[in-house]
């Protein structure tokens, strides 16, 4: 297998320019080009060293510890062998199941005596119900994992931060504006003052004290979670879906995992074929984007007339989801653009239901990139040739039938990394990633940066165009 690509978003840019070239280096008598090693290395050393001063030199340690400790709990590990050792906060009721019972509050729901009778809402952001409800099982449930819960904060390598804040960004359900309009008859709920009071709340904590946060995990799976705070917990592992509205100094693939969205619609449960599969090509979803996501329009006009494509505008609900559903398990290709970041859960949606992700993006994070390869599952389309008239459907009709059922198959073998209720699934694979993020050993994974910007780009050949991700060496795979 080739070795994966690591992908990292570099500041938003247009659909219609190409990424600039990089500067020439002159000097006063003539151009000259460093040698490709020479460079490699130049740039190493000069994100090794911003790495070290971000991450050693600049870290704001607390005002009542002279050092900062990253190493491993010195305890020994009993019965824990290799696992890494995770300690969930219990933190006020507020945070957790009282985000439940505001959100169902809000929708007319009844208050619940017993926090166990309350359901966390089905919604693509659910990764923070699903790791929370794990790590309250019991460990013989838990088999196999890469980290074991430990009831003794100093027993602990990490700390988790279990608040909801994905549900808490939409507990309140009408939004005018900026103004959040509820029933006056009911409290207002304020995400960004419960932001604020968790905050607090960790502020106190020794465990928080200790290392500034370094060791602890917080999950902010929508792109706009704990965007309040989100200077305050940076030092932390950040469980994100992608790092579109992150600055580069407050995520690093480095340090944070990057998480599958929960897929919205059942997955397929046939085997693999066309024979099913009349459609060229569907997508169904919000036509009108802001950002990165205003080729979606772009798109609607190229393929809306197609004859094999079908292409609809359509906002989230039951109806929607029985559309997608249909459309899907029945189609060759399903279109992915960006949105307002540059991942959303239909990419995931379509995995499941074994359709071809045709990727649209300059930029994008994908989860889990060691152990999938997504250039076996899906194809990468760059925005500025997305848009080419006649481009997209044309290079799609000349794919074989033999190359869809090889994307069929491998996306079946790895379809189980994107479900969150299967026991081998999402969550057991984000515990891994997590425990792989050794605090001692960040320097070395400071390594990875040089390989983490990847842009598309078109091959020499124009029969090459359509590519896969370009890794340093220019390198192509015909379709």
């Amino acid at each position: 297998m080739n070795p994966r690509p690591k992908l990292r978003s570099p500041p938003p840019s247009t659909i219609t320019s190409p990424p600039p070239p990089p500067p020439r280096i002159n000097d006063n008598k003539m151009p000259r080009k460093l040698p490709t090693l020479t460079l490699a290395t130049t740039l190493f050393t000069i994100l090794a060293l911003y790495a070290f001063f971000n991450t050693f030199i600049f870290s704001n340690p607390p005002n009542n510890a002279t050092t900062v400790s990253f190493s491993r709990n010195s305890n020994p590990r009993n019965s824990f062998d290799n696992s890494v050792r995770v300690y969930m906060y219990d933190l006020p009721r507020k945070f957790t199941y009282g985000v439940i019972e505001s959100y169902t509050l809000a929708r007319g729901g009844e208050k619940k005596t017993d926090d166990s009778l309350l359901k966390y809402p089905g919604n693509q952001h659910s990764a923070e119900w699903y790791l929370f409800d794990d790590l309250n099982k019991p460990d013989s449930e838990r088999v196999g994992s890469a980290v074991v819960r430990v009831m003794d904060p100093e027993e602990a390598d990490f700390f988790y931060v279990p608040f909801f804040s994905s549900l808490s960004l939409v507990v309140n359900p009408i939004r005018s504006g900026n103004n959040v309009v509820a029933n006056v008859d009911k409290p207002v709920y304020s995400d960004e003052e419960t932001q604020e009071s968790l905050i607090e709340w960790l502020e106190q904590q020794e465990n928080w004290k200790r290392n500034n946060g370094w060791d602890h995990v917080f999950i902010c799976q929508d792109p706009n979670a704990l965007y309040n705070v989100v200077d305050k917990v940076k030092n932390g592992v950040l469980l994100v879906s992608d790092f579109g509205r992150l600055a580069r100094n407050q995520a690093s693939l480095v340090k944070d995992v990057i998480l599958p969205y929960s897929h919205r619609i059942n997955s397929y449960t046939g085997d693999i074929g066309v024979e099913h599969r009349n459609s060229l090509l569907f997508f169904m979803g919000n036509r009108y984007r802001k950002e990165g996501g205003k080729i979606r329009d772009l798109l609607f006009q190229l393929l809306e007339k197609e004859e094999d494509v079908i292409i609809k505008h359509g906002a989230q609900s039951r109806e929607s989801r029985r559309e997608a559903r249909k459309g899907m398990h029945t189609s060759k290709f399903c279109l992915h653009p960006a949105g307002d970041t540059p991942s959303a859960c239909r990419l995931f949606d379509a995995i499941v239901s074994l359709c071809v992700p045709v990727i649209i993006s300059d930029y994008i994070e994908l989860p889990f990139e060691d152990v999938v390869d997504y250039r076996k599952i899906a194809i990468f389309v760059d925005s500025n040739t997305a848009v080419k008239p006649g481009f997209l459907v044309k290079k799609l009709r000349k794919i074989s039938m033999e190359r869809i059922l090889e994307f069929q198959r491998e996306m079946k073998k790895v379809k189980h990394y994107y479900e969150y209720a299967d026991p081998n699934g999402a969550v057991k694979e984000i515990w891994r990633q997590v425990s792989i993020r050794d605090l001692d050993d960040i320097m070395i994974q400071a390594s990875d940066i040089f390989s983490v910007t990847i842009h598309f780009e078109h091959c020499a050949s124009s029969e090459n165009v359509f590519s896969p991700l370009k890794v340093s060496n220019s390198w192509c795979r015909r379709w």
